[in-house]
């Protein structure tokens, strides 16, 4: 198995996160041994035995000073098999936003349980997050089996509660006690009822649906970039789908097309993109396209007004009577939305825009299915939305017809000569006129 696997943890406070993915690093070989050493030294006087695993990623003196995790820890590390990068993410409600974040770009969500507390609300509140967020494949890590002697009801009780909550996503459930080790490299002969695979074993061999290159087309504008008289070209990061020279290409939301004259890159040239590279796109006549525009090879989903999952993350609450910045993609506009959420409160919402805009649902394309909410007076951002399904008022507009001025203006711009380019005007009047 290959390829980059990103994972975020997820769960209420002292469920065991942190101590979790140090064990899984310390245990994999993956951190140094200055690392080690000092971790050992930190570890003197705590209460988390000879070494306190969850030092490895709770990098903030406040964070060691308390015992919890307040930021997003990244961690990379390797095996034979895979690439991962994990994203240790805080339990505590305030840290909400935090969690979010953390899960915005994973694959695979690690969502742990003290199998003395069982499931709380806060594990409740992460597993949804990180549903609404995309991910499918999770782990249901029922940590601390050593506190409740793996009892085997305990472990399938806690499942039965996660039933409902994670219903439609593959779900892998482990009994494990993250500070002794059970079932994270390899399984335990304290659990003989469990014959799944260990924690590592899972994650190096999960199969993640990764399929950017196969989505529509979708291409949010950055930059326009004119170096010189010559040149006008379009640059971004292809957020779906692959691009071909030659391809005919809309721009949205005017609907005007164009044929792809070149894909550039600084290595040079291709004949071919996908996601997610970033490329510069050159077409064979000058239409208005501006940042914020997308392009796309068909006809796309617009509109002013659509429903969303909002996360709010600003203490000060949303206010439906407000208008604020909505930025989706390259692309920032402003906007109301119809009720109130207070901090680290999650709710359906209708977002009203004050220009149309391109979007997919969350579900179908995370990167022009998802949002973020500006404060204007502090430009602090306050939310982070995920479009759904259900559109209101959204149309699929009609390709806007290419005039016969336009059509004239670019024969004479693609002929070779005076003399073609005089003739193939002649002709088209003709046609025209007939």
């Amino acid at each position: 198995m290959s390829g980059l696997l990103r994972i975020c943890t997820a769960g209420s406070v002292d469920d065991g996160k942190s101590t979790l993915i140090g064990r899984l690093l310390y245990d994999s070989q993956s951190v140094y041994d200055d690392q080690i050493h000092s971790v050992e030294k930190a570890s003197k006087n705590r209460t988390a035995g000879p070494i306190d695993f969850s030092l490895f990623t709770d990098g903030l003196k406040a964070e060691r000073e308390q015992g919890i995790t307040i930021d997003v820890a990244y961690r990379y590390f390797a095996t034979a098999r895979r690439k991962f990068i994990l994203a240790d993410t805080p339990g505590h409600e305030q840290y909400t936003r935090n969690m979010a974040t953390g899960a915005s770009t994973a694959d695979v969500a690690i969502l742990l349980v003290d199998a003395r507390n069982g499931v709380l609300t806060q594990s409740r509140r992460h597993a949804k997050i990180a549903r609404l967020l995309g991910i499918h494949d999770f782990v249901l890590a029922i940590n601390k089996m050593d506190l409740v002697d793996f009892d085997q009801e305990i472990f399938e009780k806690i499942q039965e509660d996660f039933a409902d909550l994670l219903a439609g996503a593959a779900v892998h459930a482990i009994p494990m006690s993250a500070l002794h080790g059970d079932n994270i490299i390899s399984t335990s002969e304290r659990t003989p009822y469990f014959t799944g695979p260990s924690l590592l074993e899972y994650l190096e061999t999960v199969q993640v649906q990764r399929n950017l290159p196969n989505l529509p087309f979708r291409f949010p504008v950055q930059l326009v970039v004119r170096p010189d008289a010559d040149f006008r070209g379009y640059a971004g990061q292809i957020a779906s789908g692959t691009i071909r020279v030659g391809d005919t290409v809309y721009t949205w939301p005017s609907g005007r097309s164009a044929r792809v004259r070149r894909i550039v890159t600084w290595d040079g040239d291709l004949d071919m993109a996908f996601a997610p590279q970033s490329v510069t796109l050159t077409l064979d006549h000058e239409i208005d396209i501006s940042r914020g525009d997308v392009l796309t090879l068909e006809p796309a989903v617009t509109g002013q007004k659509f429903e969303a999952e909002l996360v709010w993350m600003d203490e000060r609450p949303l206010d439906p009577g407000r208008t604020y910045l909505l930025k989706h993609g390259t692309k920032t506009v402003t906007a109301e939305v119809n009720h109130g959420l207070v901090l680290n409160q999650i709710g359906h919402v209708t977002v009203s825009t004050a220009r149309p805009i391109l979007f997919d649902a969350y579900d179908v394309n995370r990167l022009t299915g998802a949002f973020i909410i500006i404060d204007p007076g502090t430009h602090f951002t306050a939310g982070a939305g995920m479009i759904t399904g259900g559109v209101r008022e959204a149309t699929v507009p009609t390709v806007a017809p290419v005039t016969a001025a336009e059509r004239i203006a670019r024969l004479a711009r693609e002929a070779a000569s005076d003399e073609e380019a005089v003739e193939l005007v002649r002709q088209a009047l003709e046609e025209m006129l007939a």
